[in-house]
């Protein structure tokens, strides 16, 4: 697995632009990011997610790449619903009990402006914290202050399987 790693990672240099190795170095500094703790999770790492969190809120910030470009060249609406759902999910979770977890149940979002510029802002608040869901919502901004995003997401509280 590692010869064949290696020889991929190979291929993918000489096959690149300075562009795409500048992309290719984000990659591979967000897999380093979950693989030496800096990020919780895979996704995390990659988007090179900056978390803060409160009992009232979740921020956090990414900085725009080359990476999350759709063929517009501006933030792919997928990577900007991730930074949503993230926020939201990290708060609904905070929110409750040990022994509980928040999965998304809904979440919709409002695209209002392009994500462009150098970095991205979510703020996620409570809504409603029940015993069977929680109701959060979320504005993401862009580096000028512009909002770009506004959503709500709806979660099924659920409890946590022992292993």
């Amino acid at each position: 697995m590692e010869k064949e790693l290696q020889q991929l990672l190979e291929e993918c240099i000489s096959l690149s632009s300075e562009q795409d190795l500048e992309t290719l170095q984000v990659v591979l500094s967000g897999v380093k990011n979950k693989l030496t703790g800096k990020n919780s999770t895979f996704i995390d790492g990659l988007l090179h997610m900056d978390r803060r969190l409160d009992n009232e809120t979740c921020e956090i910030d990414i900085p725009i790449t080359k990476m999350l470009d759709n063929t517009l060249g501006i933030v792919h609406g997928g990577f900007t619903a991730t930074l949503l759902d993230t926020a939201m999910g990290t708060l609904a979770n905070k929110l409750l009990p040990e022994g509980y977890a928040a999965v998304t149940s809904q979440l919709n979002i409002h695209y209002l402006s392009p994500g462009i510029g150098e970095r991205l802002h979510c703020k996620a608040s409570n809504v409603h914290k029940g015993r069977s869901t929680v109701v959060v919502e979320a504005d993401v901004f862009r580096s000028d202050g512009k909002k770009i995003a506004h959503s709500s997401g709806s979660f099924f509280v659920v409890e946590k399987q022992h292993k």
